[in-house]
């Protein structure tokens, strides 16, 4: 008899594996994420760096419908610009905010943010934690505006002249800068007349019309007291000037008028056709008698896009009146023209009378290089507004003037803000270098790295304007470093010249409000960029 046995269980190791979550597959490192965001925002800091300073190149920008645009502006640059990567995105987001705040050193702040996020970096690379080194950034910007703010100058809005430095400083920069001396009096003057110099804490720059007409030179650019008009005079034979003018703006059409739905009007014979007309002429011929009952001369129609504001026959009565008329006025230009003229805009017939129409001595049609522009001068009760005829010899000239000019006017709104200037020339860059450095050697521990890169990032404007002026950077920077190490704070680089010279007597100051804003949003942006440890997609 046979006995059989039971199989052994074989002795092999039984290996169990680990349970996979593919949910975390795509999740990158916290230092890879970090390195990514930092190298993509350094390389939009890099693009425009080399347009920072009086000797910085001009950057030529294609759009995709073939529109090219000349400009040095960082904002301008970085709003043209297609981004992709989120953390690059937040620089051209910061460019517009220094662009919204102070107006002028949207360049500067995108390097200052470059810089920092390369001292970060390196930081990093040393083992010290991310939220340390946004602590000390936010306490080092706050202490560099405690340094700017001792190192400044009063300045009182009376002292034209040194508003008329700070519009040239701003103006020096640019493509137009061999017209600074025409357009920083325009700038200092049409700010001046929008504001009460003794009160005034901040200015509506909407209170200043810009209007752009080719031909010409940028030195034909022109402040004018009153309002300037984009359209022509409307009507083949109508008034192209008129002596004191009573002006009235209204916002309902002098046509036949529509019904709301589409419709169809059936005429059987000639006289039923004759009829309409004959109605339609008397219609549009009550209107303009009433018009004329008041006295008024000069007619502003607002734009209407449901039927034309005004037709011919409409036009036609009017210049038998002579009745000057301008049509197409943009709903959003309402505001400004009721303001400048002190009038009211009038909705319908009912509403029109003398209480509503505004007085000026003179409205003229005047000839503004290759089309024509309409101008109220001598205008009685006049708002604080102005307005600036910029013309130029072609397109690009005339948006980068415009650019320009715009950022003059917001120097000048800076020093409306914050009564305050300090030199230019990388003079502030360097003393905050000098002195957080060391106070820097008045702390302990991973603080005091920070600090001491947070001031060696700021030496990247001194260095960027020598090396955009074709000088040596490291010889100029140590040559400044030492002047300031001897106490000349107001030392700096002189790129006409070639020289360290005292900045002051050059003439080459900024708004206090200018630096001190680019190195708070810097900081700002880089420690944000700091505290990202991931990049989530979603569907």
């Amino acid at each position: 008899m046979t006995q059989t046995s039971a199989p052994v269980a074989s002795s092999a190791p039984i290996i169990k594996k680990p349970p996979t979550n593919t949910a975390f597959k795509d999740r990158s490192k916290p230092e890879h994420v970090r390195d990514s965001n930092i190298i993509a925002a350094k390389s939009i800091a890099e693009a425009v760096r080399t347009s920072l300073g009086p000797k910085g190149m001009d950057k030529m920008i294609q759009s995709a419908d073939g529109s090219v645009t000349i400009t040095n502006d960082g904002a301008t640059i970085l709003k043209q610009m297609q981004v992709m990567h989120p953390a690059a995105k937040m620089l051209v987001e910061l460019s517009k905010a220094q662009d919204i705040e102070a107006g002028d050193g949207t360049t500067t702040v995108v390097v200052i943010a470059g810089a920092l996020l390369e001292a970060s970096s390196k930081l990093l690379a040393k083992g010290i934690h991310p939220t340390v080194i946004s602590e000390s950034f936010q306490r080092a910007s706050a202490k560099s505006r405690e340094i700017l703010q001792s190192v400044s100058q009063k300045v009182e809005l009376a002292d034209r002249q040194s508003l008329l430095k700070s519009a040239s400083t701003s103006l020096n920069s640019k493509v137009v800068s061999q017209f600074s001396s025409q357009l920083a009096p325009i700038a200092v003057d049409a700010v001046m007349k929008v504001i009460d110099p003794a009160s005034a804490c901040n200015v509506d720059l909407r209170d200043i019309k810009l209007i752009k007409k080719l031909g010409g030179t940028v030195d034909d650019t022109e402040l004018i007291e009153g309002l300037v008009l984009d359209q022509k005079a409307s009507g083949y034979d109508g008034p192209k000037r008129v002596e004191k003018a009573k002006i009235a703006l209204i916002q309902f059409c002098i046509s036949p008028p529509k019904t709301d739905m589409e419709n169809n009007v059936i005429i059987n014979d000639y006289t039923q056709m004759d009829r309409i007309l004959k109605e339609e002429r008397q219609y549009i011929l009550n209107i303009v008698k009433k018009i004329k009952a008041t006295n008024c001369n000069v007619l502003l129609i607002q734009k209407s896009i449901l039927r034309d504001a005004v037709n011919e026959l409409a036009l036609h009565f009017l210049s038998k009146m002579k009745i000057m008329v301008v049509k197409d006025i943009e709903r959003d230009d309402i505001e400004f023209i009721c303001k400048s003229l002190a009038c009211k805009p009038i909705a319908s017939l009912d509403h029109f009378n003398t209480d509503m129409l505004g007085q000026a001595d003179l409205v003229e049609e005047v000839s503004a290089g290759s089309s024509k522009v309409v101008k109220f001068t001598g205008v009685a009760n006049p708002g604080r507004t102005v307005s600036i005829l910029v013309r130029g010899s072609n397109r690009l000239v005339l948006d980068e003037a415009d650019r320009s000019i715009h950022d003059a006017l917001c120097v000048i709104r800076c020093l409306v803000k914050e009564r305050a200037l300090i030199a230019g020339g990388g003079a502030p860059e360097t003393e905050l270098v000098i002195r957080l450095s060391e106070h820097a050697n008045t702390l302990t521990g991973m603080e005091q790295y920070c600090y001491k890169a947070f001031a060696e990032a700021l030496e990247v404007v001194p260095y960027t304007l020598a090396e955009n002026a074709g000088l040596n950077p490291i010889a100029t920077v140590t040559e400044l470093r030492n002047r300031h190490a001897q106490g000349q704070y107001t030392a700096g680089i002189n790129v006409r010249k070639g020289l360290i010279t005292d900045i002051l007597e050059e003439n080459v100051v900024q708004p206090l409000l200018v630096s001190q804003s680019a190195i708070s949003l810097a900081s700002e942006t880089v420690r944000s960029i700091l505290k990202i440890d991931d990049i989530i997609n979603t569907a």
